[in-house]
């Protein structure tokens, strides 16, 4: 019989591995999308709402198979999604209308609800000291965005976009398979058997669980909306090529995903407040920069006309673009240590919720984007607009928990003096 440590890691790295093949199919129109919008010469807001499509299904879908895996265990539904999402995947390749590969698309997304129940599965095989840990080891699986943007483009090239899909329907039969052989069931992880559907959803009545769902609107919905969006903003920003242009995009997935791990380790050490607090700061700080358009400047002095390019080069652009990687990834994994702190019982109910509107901000942001590209026509109001979202989390957070502790500090430091 395999010991609990073998089952803990296991479970652990089969489930990983699982949501990093889910989140790769998820993203998959960040690359597709591309030779899609010239195929059916697309505008801005049409491939935004292409891109996330799917997005969309992976929100929505997220608290029923929450409240799915809190009843019958995630190893079952798990199993069942990755089977569930093969065929739509096939049919992508041989779709040739807009609406047909929106329709495709609302399937292929299920792909996403794999997260709400595979890391409250995870989580309650560890104990709760350990828990940010391990949900940010399961988290790190947002990495599949990066590899998708290191694989797609390859193939596209090489066999034409219509390949991705059958290279994509194999690898997801294949990750079936893995996980179910190297995964665990324990019934008493199955909270439902004992918790009615109405208390579970109480939590809906908790304000704190709104405020969570404000941050990870930003750090989940906003990473999510710039890994779909990257792709197609160095292409037509900068020109470059799809295959360039995926590789630099990957310099903002890459860490937005494998470094959610040591989020998780500094949320168990420093606390899930501390570590929000400095990761809504540094993006606000990024997003300020990166929001400034590309500009053109004459300044008429005493010798003459002078004229100045203000810009960020696609270096700095890019450093920028990596630094708020690192701080979403921080950020995915702060939010769900809150969600394990302060509702330990009811894991899978609430990360069903807030991943749900997380992943509505997933969605809703590509088509905002595309949206304010077309209205205005300046690429960097993607940006003014995600460092609005950004500003809000931090006015909420200092009213609610910034300011509320300074106060507490305070009446305590003056009754002490009292006594």
């Amino acid at each position: 019989m395999s010991s609990l440590r073998y089952k803990q890691y296991a479970v652990l790295g089969s489930s990983t591995f699982a949501f990093t093949m889910c989140f790769a199919v998820w993203m998959m129109f960040a690359v597709l999308g591309v030779p899609i919008k010239t195929m059916l010469s697309l505008n801005e807001t049409q491939f935004g709402l292409l891109a996330s499509t799917p997005v969309l299904t992976g929100a929505l879908s997220r608290l029923p198979l929450g409240l799915l895996g809190d009843k019958f265990g995630g190893r079952v539904v798990v199993f069942g999604l990755l089977l569930a999402i093969v065929g739509p995947i096939m049919l992508i390749g041989h779709a040739t209308e807009y609406w047909q590969f929106l329709v495709i698309g609302l399937f292929v997304g299920l792909a996403g609800g794999s997260f709400s129940v595979g890391i409250a599965y995870c989580a309650r095989w560890f104990e709760r000291k350990n828990q940010g840990f391990a949900m940010g080891i399961f988290g790190a699986g947002n990495a599949g965005a990066a590899l998708t943007k290191l694989v797609a483009p390859s193939i596209v090239v090489a066999w034409g976009w219509q390949a991705v899909p059958k290279v994509y329907a194999v690898a997801i039969l294949v990750t079936a398979v893995i996980f179910w052989a190297f995964s665990f069931d324990d019934p008493d992880h199955r909270v439902g058997k004992t918790v009615t559907l109405t208390e579970q959803l109480r939590a809906l009545k908790d304000p704190r669980v709104w405020k969570y769902c404000q941050y990870y609107s930003i750090v989940f919905g906003g990473y999510v909306a710039l890994a779909l969006w990257m792709t197609e903003y160095y292409v037509e920003e900068y020109g470059f090529g799809l295959r360039s242009a995926a590789l630099l995009a990957a310099a903002f997935s890459l860490p937005g995903g494998v470094l959610r791990a040591v989020g998780g380790w500094l949320s168990d050490r420093f606390g899930a407040h501390k570590v929000t607090w400095w990761v809504m700061w540094v993006s606000w700080i990024c997003l300020f920069i990166m929001s400034y358009p590309q500009t053109h400047l004459s300044v008429h002095t005493v010798s003459g006309t002078a004229t100045y390019d203000i810009r960020l080069s696609p270096t700095v652009f890019t450093v920028l673009l990596f630094m708020v990687g690192v701080a979403f990834a921080f950020g995915k994994a702060s939010v769900f240590k809150y969600i394990s702190d302060d509702f330990h019982q009811d894991i899978g109910a609430v990360s069903g919720i807030v991943g749900l509107v997380g992943g509505l901000g997933g969605f809703l942001l590509p088509i905002m984007f595309g949206a304010l590209v077309d209205l205005t026509g300046v690429r960097s109001s993607v940006f003014m607009l995600m460092y609005g979202v950004v500003w809000v989390s931090l006015i909420w957070m200092y009213w609610t928990e910034v300011r509320r502790t300074d106060v507490i500090k305070g009446s305590a430091e003056l009754a002490t003096a009292t006594e």
